[in-house]
């Protein structure tokens, strides 16, 4: 008798001596262990063959997630490489469902009574909605990663900038012992005209270590200088003011203004470029520093506070009252004067959503820039310290959608997987934060200091001084209040400082 014949009549012999039970419980079994019940079920070529590729599948999954990382982020970090893993994954899902179902049609008796059928479909339906929901929800996500980084950051042949370097491929970083990075807060909401940059910062790592220096610029410097290089310095030889006006405030020419101003005034100035407004900040705050600034990430407010939440929030210490909402009606786009809506109450380890989170990073009515910079500073820290890998796998697709509508970058495509791998440094490296003396180097915002700040920053920056070791946040009990609102005690001004101090629970005086 040929072999099939006889495969058959085992197979049948088999389904007529199982109970629909049984046959329920190897459809499990087979669920569980892809070809396990193809080959009970007589088909054991073809279930070996299943059986084989199911495990070396899983050998390899195992050993690229264990040993190669750099493969798996570079694939997370590409395009095509994403849309590759979404149609692999849909067609594994779709070829487990088949084995199960087919598993069962061989499992089953060859008699079953209406009872038994109606079991055992219900458990292939559970079965295969298993499988299809995660297969689901596993594709949207590759796909919602795959815009993102579509959508966020081009790659250098589809993208202009006129201040940025060029990628090298082999070792990004042969030559960029720190790199420096623009963060640019863009107010554009309901009732203003234009974008103004209310938070400016540069975070400088070092990309050795991942240890992080976040400088803040305060939104009110006048004066801002341009390289001597740059077509902007003919235009604002003394920097970015008018000295006709003389030595008075003049909000137009503040620093919040250059990102709006300047490119309507002088459209096309730098050369081809897809954010004229970032590259003219670049500029402005390179010269004004003493840094080479590589890249810029710019945030939208409404973005900002989308991404928060989906985070779950963020944990912050307040220690005054921060003001939610409120305006001085001054500037230019900026809204009628209005008080404050409410107010954030001090307490340590408070849990803001993304709105309250917003409003603690920016609220500055009846207080200093120099405390609103603080809380910002804070603000990142508390976000870099919430981004679990737990929240951001169950949360992606909602964070993927926020950053979306929230990020604009000159980061391109081809430097992402070196800046991913450098990004977890950070995390587990200390983040500082360096004072550049603003009671000495800027008391108001008229005639800035900045040669003062470059040394203060060129000193903080020397790989010579050792770099305080990170440590825990702590919380520290109330003591009576010495302080005022965006003075940290302990502060020494031109020294950089470990942000899980500047940040701890330390009530000040004031509202």
């Amino acid at each position: 008798m040929p072999a099939g014949h006889r495969r058959g009549r085992v197979g049948r012999r088999g389904r007529r001596a199982r109970t629909a039970a049984q046959a329920i419980g190897l459809t499990v079994a087979g669920a569980l262990v892809p070809g396990l019940g193809l080959v009970i079920g007589g088909r054991r070529k073809l279930g070996a063959a299943v059986l084989a590729v199911s495990a070396g599948l899983l050998a390899i999954g195992v050993y690229v997630g264990l040993a190669q990382r750099d493969s798996v982020i570079a694939l997370a970090l590409s395009p095509t490489g994403l849309l590759v893993t979404t149609a692999a994954v849909v067609v594994l899902g779709a070829a487990w469902i088949w084995i199960v179902v087919s598993s069962h049609k061989l499992l089953r008796p060859i008699s079953m009574s209406y009872t038994g059928r109606l079991t055992g479909a219900l458990v292939v339906g559970v079965l295969c909605f298993a499988i299809a929901v995660p297969t689901t929800v596993t594709a949207q996500t590759v796909m919602a990663q795959r815009d993102l980084i579509g959508s966020v950051f081009k790659s250098q042949g589809s993208s202009r900038s006129a201040t940025r370097p060029t990628v090298n491929a082999k070792d990004p970083w042969a030559h960029i012992p720190r790199l420096n990075i623009l963060l640019l807060g863009g107010d554009d909401g309901h009732g203003r005209t234009g974008t103004r940059t209310d938070t400016v910062m540069v975070a400088s790592i070092d990309t050795r270590t991942g240890n992080t220096a976040l400088i803040s610029l305060s939104r009110n410097w006048m004066r801002m200088p341009f390289p001597a290089s740059s077509p902007l310095h003919a235009k604002y030889p003394d920097g970015f003011w008018d000295p006709s006006l003389g030595n008075v405030e003049q909000p137009q020419y503040y620093l919040d203004a250059m990102y709006d101003t300047i490119p309507k005034k002088y459209p096309g100035i730098l050369g081809q470029t897809d954010n004229e407004g970032a590259d003219v900040v670049k500029l402005a705050a390179s010269a004004a520093l003493g840094l080479d600034i590589e890249y810029y990430m710019q945030v939208s407010l409404a973005g900002f506070q989308q991404i928060i939440d989906a985070l779950g929030g963020i944990t912050v210490n307040i220690n005054y009252r921060v003001p939610i909402g409120g305006e001085y009606g001054l500037g230019p786009g900026a809204n009628k004067p209005k008080k404050p809506s409410g107010y954030l109450q001090p307490g340590p380890n408070q849990k803001l959503n993304g709105h309250d989170a917003l409003w603690f990073a920016r609220g500055r009515y009846g207080l200093s820039d120099p405390s609103r910079q603080e809380r910002q500073r804070c603000t990142i820290h508390a976000l870099v310290n919430s981004a679990d890998p737990a929240t951001l796998v169950t949360k992606y697709q909602q964070i993927a959608a926020a950053g979306k509508e929230m990020l604009r970058t000159d980061i391109p495509q081809e430097l992402l997987s070196a800046l991913v791998q450098l990004g977890l440094k950070v995390k587990k490296a200390s983040v500082s934060n360096i004072n550049l003396n603003p009671d000495k180097n800027f008391p108001s915002g008229k005639n800035p200091n900045y040669a003062g700040m470059r040394e203060i920053i060129a000193k903080a920056l020397s790989p010579h001084p050792a770099t305080p070791a990170p440590r825990k946040i702590t919380t520290h009990k109330a003591k009576p209040a010495t302080t005022t609102p965006g003075t940290t005690p302990g502060t020494t001004p031109g020294t950089a400082q470990n942000l899980n101090d500047a940040c701890a629970y330390h009530p000040t005086t004031g509202s």
